[in-house]
């Protein structure tokens, strides 16, 4: 049994769920997005919650309830508050700032890398050294965060770099004579 599958998923005020062909659509303040249900799994909608079964015993099965369940949770998620990931800069002269639909960003490199911002993805830059990614997929948010965060990863020795807000970046000692 799937601890996560079993739980329904409540569709708050303002959320819109509806099933059709096998596909779950979610409609809030924040957007629309839709999922494609995998056959190994069957959803209903009843009395405001939204609750997946598996449709058959296989650990295949098991594994699609789960995910199903945790892929609508973050869709009815995402169309009522959206999601956001905060990145930070650290380092000498490291900075970003946003123009029209690219981000900027200098880091240290003999030339400014510049990240289109994909359609659905608000970046944001409150500070030079910090950057907001905020949108109503939860995927994409991850993804646009993880390919900034990839041009230059926080190093160990001076923590220079692009991490996560939240991230602890393990600190080495440098070589002693």
């Amino acid at each position: 049994m799937s601890k996560i599958g079993k739980k329904a998923v409540p569709v708050p005020k303002g959320v819109t769920a509806t099933l059709e062909g096998g596909r779950f659509k979610a409609k809030g303040p924040k957007g629309e997005l839709s999922l494609a249900l995998s056959d190994k799994v069957a959803a209903r909608i009843e009395d405001n919650q939204i609750s997946v079964a598996a449709k058959g015993d296989s650990k295949q099965h098991k594994a699609a309830w789960g995910l199903t369940r945790a892929m609508i949770a973050n869709l009815v998620q995402g169309v009522e508050k959206g999601f956001e990931k905060k990145l930070e800069i650290n380092g000498v002269g490291y900075r970003a700032q946003v123009q029209g639909k690219q981000l900027q960003l200098a880091l240290g490199y003999s030339h400014d890398v510049v990240y289109p911002i994909p359609d659905g993805i608000t970046v944001t830059t409150p500070k030079p050294t910090e950057i907001v990614i905020a949108g109503t997929d939860r995927q994409k948010v991850g993804q646009v965060a993880a390919e900034i965060r990839g041009f230059r990863p926080p190093e160990p020795y001076k923590g220079k770099g692009v991490k996560y807000a939240d991230e602890y970046i393990f600190r080495k000692e440098g070589k002693k004579k």
